[in-house]
């Protein structure tokens, strides 16, 4: 069922579908056992396909890992990933020599650009208890021009990310997380303005309208998402938690991805039990598309000179000694900049 503000309804799959301008949006939500004092769980791994592990067994994956679970290193040219970690950690290397470790809300912005190579591993770091790990990974292109600009590493710190706490007339709340595109929820107010992203990315550019937003809505609370400036912006919704929301008088049972008329608004209702949203939102850069795996450019003969550029040059030296480096018992966040500086949550903080 569809109105003129709501296109389409569809379930959410793996990964979840996107439009232009975000080519991939994957939802990871696994329930690790406690650590095996290796950073790798204390489990059995028999059953699984170590290497390409995406069984979900026992409420979790191995993914690429061998002994701890992620994706070890991998290359990628000519778009930027966005990583939003809600639970537990990542430990990041890329062949920039930039290396972290985030979690807790924190916000990885990648841009790979002409080519960078990046390991993310999930440390289970818990020995007495479960590991939870919940996180987006989304992937943005980038416009023709700017598929070769030198790779870039940003962190956004949960304490430093813009939080939005709306109340509606019944005293029930909205949680909005603002990584990406300002949210003016009235024009009788400031927009809340997001961190910069990234130099090169579309989302610098104010009439792209890019908006990455999470959002937690208490039961039966009620919220109006505004309006993006007209129909050409595109606007996906992906209801993944809670049990059925109303949107502009439509009731939807269960988790899917609602496709959203760019200028209108859209008034959520929320059912009985706590729900969760992402929005992601853009001006799609209108180009062609041609991708092989962690590749995107424009063209065929574009992405073989990507396949052979990594072949020669690997995207740079890989100073780590590992494939899957992880960043020690610890459990503090920290980031290390290509250029050596180093910097923690704290620092972002006022």
């Amino acid at each position: 069922m569809t109105n003129n503000a709501i296109l389409n309804i569809s379930a959410l799959g793996f990964p979840w579908q996107t439009t232009d301008p975000f080519l991939f949006c994957a939802y990871h939500d696994d329930a690790y056992p406690a650590g095996n004092g290796q950073m790798g769980p204390a489990a059995s791994l028999l059953g699984r396909d170590i290497g390409q592990d995406f069984s979900r067994k026992d409420g979790w994956s191995m993914y690429h890992g061998q002994q701890v679970p992620g994706f070890p290193a991998h290359p990628h040219r000519g778009f930027e990933t966005v990583t939003i970690v809600r639970k537990g950690l990542i430990d990041h290397a890329d062949s920039l020599g930039a290396s972290a470790r985030f979690g807790a809300g924190d916000t990885q912005w990648l841009t790979a650009g002409a080519g960078i190579v990046h390991s993310e591993m999930f440390p289970l770091l818990e020995e007495n208890s479960g590991n939870s790990l919940e996180l987006f990974q989304i992937w943005i292109n980038l416009p023709a021009q700017n598929k070769m600009v030198t790779p870039h590493f940003t962190m956004f710190w949960s304490e430093s990310i813009p939080h939005r706490h709306i109340i509606d007339n019944k005293g029930r709340r909205t949680d909005i997380s603002i990584i990406a595109g300002p949210l003016q929820a009235n024009t009788a107010e400031q927009p809340t303005r997001p961190l910069s992203p990234p130099p090169n990315s579309w989302a610098m550019q104010a009439e792209a309208e890019v908006a990455i937003w999470t959002l937690r809505m208490d039961p039966f609370s009620c919220w109006t998402l505004p309006s993006a400036s007209s129909k050409q912006i595109h606007r996906n919704l992906y209801f993944f938690k809670g049990e059925n929301v109303d949107l502009n008088h439509i009731k939807i049972n269960g988790h899917a991805r609602i496709t959203l008329q760019g200028d209108a608004s859209i008034i959520i209702k929320n059912g009985p039990k706590e729900a969760e949203f992402l929005l992601l939102q853009g001006r799609p850069i209108g180009e062609p598309v041609t991708q092989y795996g962690p590749f995107v450019m424009n063209t065929k003969e574009e992405i073989s000179q990507a396949v052979s550029d990594y072949r020669v040059t690997n995207f740079g030296d890989w100073p780590w000694d590992s494939s899957a480096p992880v960043h020690g018992p610890n459990n503090k966040r920290f980031a290390i900049r290509p250029n050596g500086g180093k910097e923690f949550p704290s620092d972002s903080t006022s």
